[in-house]
């Protein structure tokens, strides 16, 4: 049943994350925090942030470390799996549809209408981080961290990895 779970909890994200990664992370965080509860808000911060600093697919990335959590390397297995199956299924199936139809304003105007909503989903995460960590930290580091962060990337244009290996610095130093 456990691998079940696994798969479910990554191949539903994966269905119905239009946009990729960034746009499945809050429906994936929704699977593992609350419906299942393998990780609380914070340890998914972790994974997320450990995720966005290695090369590839977040989703993936992330699948395959819960997956392995959860059920080892049969676990890992299914959850890279179910992230994936989504996307493959549905271009096999729709691309030529899609193709077929690729000057239907309908077609068209689809992404137009989905991109808000992966703003709305997106901008609830980034909400529910913040208070998550203004709760465990306090909105000194919180916000120390949120304008070093910033400044770096648009100001300096830092690389982000640079930044989230900081942070983790940083964490590892007055946070623990």
């Amino acid at each position: 049943m456990t691998f079940w779970h696994i798969f479910l909890a990554f191949f539903l994200p994966g269905i119905l994350g239009y946009g990729g990664g960034p746009a499945s992370i809050p429906l994936i965080e929704n699977e593992v925090v609350d419906r299942y509860e393998w990780l609380s808000v914070n340890e998914f911060t972790e994974v997320l942030a450990l995720g966005n600093a290695l090369p590839g697919p977040i989703a993936t990335k992330m699948a395959g470390y819960i997956g392995y959590q959860e059920g080892g390397w049969f676990g890992a297995f299914v959850g890279v799996f179910a992230t994936v199956a989504p996307s493959l299924l549905l271009m096999v199936a729709f691309l030529g549809l899609v193709y077929k139809f690729k000057d239907s304003p309908r077609v068209k105007n689809m992404s137009t209408y989905v991109k808000p909503t992966i703003a709305v989903l997106l901008g609830i995460m980034a909400y529910q981080f913040f208070a998550e960590s203004y709760i465990s930290v306090g909105w000194m580091h919180t916000l120390f961290l949120t304008a070093a962060s910033f400044l770096l990337m648009e100001k300096v244009k830092v690389s982000p990895v640079f930044v989230i290996i900081g942070s983790l610095g940083y964490g590892a130093v007055f946070l623990a």
